[in-house]
């Protein structure tokens, strides 16, 4: 008796495997959401711009594992299974953010703070190097015809629960906690209560059946074939990362470095940076199965190239216009506006993305090259942002950063979606304008 995705249950499943994505997105980014504290608490010095930096930098040594954990934990679950690979990812998260949560500070076990630190995000890294993919490619499997997009849609969309539930948590403190209190200790809090749902998210996700794609496969390849065929497709790889960094630079724009940017750059308060992080969060949240559902109808070409179009010409003139007079009216609406490029572009990309994968090795395709997105560039969107602004004085620098991103998605989309381009997609309906099939090795 097949033990596949009923179609019955697929409600339940995209339930289970988003909620775990929620908690593995929302222990990732919690980071970033006090960097502040965090520099302060294991890296201090007499110096704040060099503190938040190696904060900063300790939050993007995570992404520098993405790659790493794409490929072995890839090749993991396009031989064993998704539902395996989604139990082994969690659990890796688990122990990575327990350990930021619990570690003693500088002051207390001196250097070893510091570097256990940067392990425990290395572990974090490891294992979000693969749930993206993971769980966008497992809803690609089990998604009913004619509405992949939709489906693969509350893969991010389980990310903006993540957002949404840090900034509540975050404002919560912030009415509660004194400043002194919350750079003391009150920065643990949202660590430690992600580290108390994993338990429960382990049960949901244990109950998870294989998909009937890749119970249908004759072969899974081992791990030396899937990194020969990742190898071969090496153009594909770099195509589809480039693809992926209009959406990695622009999430952690609007999300991670939110908090930080309206409160240290804007010298807003940070209630009003943590509030406009909510709005983000609940805006994405809306457009991404709208937009994942429209591309199942029009095509993901036509949203690709509007959008990271939208992406390469507006961002610089949207926060020159904010910083002019930075209020939190104005934090709102540019965050919004990058919201809604963010959830339409990627509406679409993510599934794109799994539709252009060679398919016995789609996790580990997928994976690296959203991995390399985001280890090389939209990891340390926090760090670049803050340097730049740094070297240049002027505070709407970012938005160059951005403009550069869609420039890579608009690239992207072209060659992808260009006439005469092989790609390894296995493709029916509207998706791309032209199929062919790639070698796979």
């Amino acid at each position: 008796m097949s033990n596949s995705v009923k179609p019955a249950s697929k409600i339940g499943a995209v339930i289970r495997v988003s909620l775990g994505n929620f908690l593995e997105m929302y222990d990732f980014m919690v980071f970033g959401y006090y960097a502040a504290a965090i520099g302060r608490a294991f890296f201090p010095t007499k110096n704040e711009y060099a503190s938040l930096m190696l904060s900063l930098m300790t939050f993007g040594t995570g992404y520098l594992m993405r790659p790493l954990g794409a490929i072995v934990l890839g090749a993991y679950i396009d031989h064993h299974g998704r539902r395996k690979g989604l139990l082994l990812t969690l659990a890796l998260m688990a122990v990575g953010t327990l350990s930021i949560g619990i570690m003693p500070g500088y002051e207390t076990i001196g250097f070893f703070a510091p570097l256990l630190v940067v392990l425990g995000r290395l572990v974090q890294g490891l294992s979000a190097g693969v749930e993206i993919g993971g769980v966008s490619v497992y809803l690609a499997e089990i998604a009913t015809p004619g509405r992949k997009g939709f489906f693969v849609s509350w893969q991010s969309g389980s990310q903006q629960v993540a957002v949404i539930f840090a900034a509540l948590i975050g404002l919560t403190l912030s009415a509660t906690l004194r400043p002194e209190e919350m750079a003391g200790w009150g920065w643990r809090v949202p660590l430690l209560i992600g580290s108390m749902l994993i338990p429960f998210l382990l049960l949901l996700r244990r109950s998870l059946t294989e998909t009937d794609e890749f119970i249908a496969r004759k072969h899974h390849p081992g791990t030396s074939e899937i990194w020969r065929t990742v190898l071969t497709n090496w153009r594909l790889v770099i195509l589809g990362m480039m693809l992926s960094i209009t959406t990695t630079v622009t999430f952690y724009l609007i999300t991670a470095y939110m908090p930080t940017y309206g409160s240290s750059v804007l010298h807003l308060t940070a209630k009003s940076s943590m509030l406009v992080t909510l709005c983000v969060g609940i805006s994405n949240l809306c457009f991404l199965p709208i937009m994942g559902a429209l591309s199942d109808k029009v095509g993901r070409r036509p949203l690709l190239l509007l959008f990271s179009t939208i992406a390469l010409v507006t961002p610089y003139p949207v926060l020159l216009w904010l910083v002019s007079a930075p209020s939190f009216g104005r934090l709102l609406a540019a965050g919004l506006w990058f919201s809604m490029i963010f959830g339409s572009y990627n509406g679409s990309m993510v599934v794109f993305l799994t539709e252009v994968m060679p398919v016995n090795v789609r996790v580990s395709g997928f994976s690296f090259a959203y991995s390399l997105a985001t280890g090389i560039f939209g990891g340390f969107t926090p760090a670049v942002a803050t340097w730049l602004i740094h070297q240049t004085g002027d505070r709407a620098m970012p938005g160059l950063w951005l403009s550069f991103a869609g420039l890579m998605g608009l690239i992207a989309t072209l060659v992808l979606t260009a006439r005469g381009f092989k790609h390894g997609a296995h493709q029916s309906g509207r998706a791309i304008d032209a199929v062919h099939e790639l070698p796979v090795g």
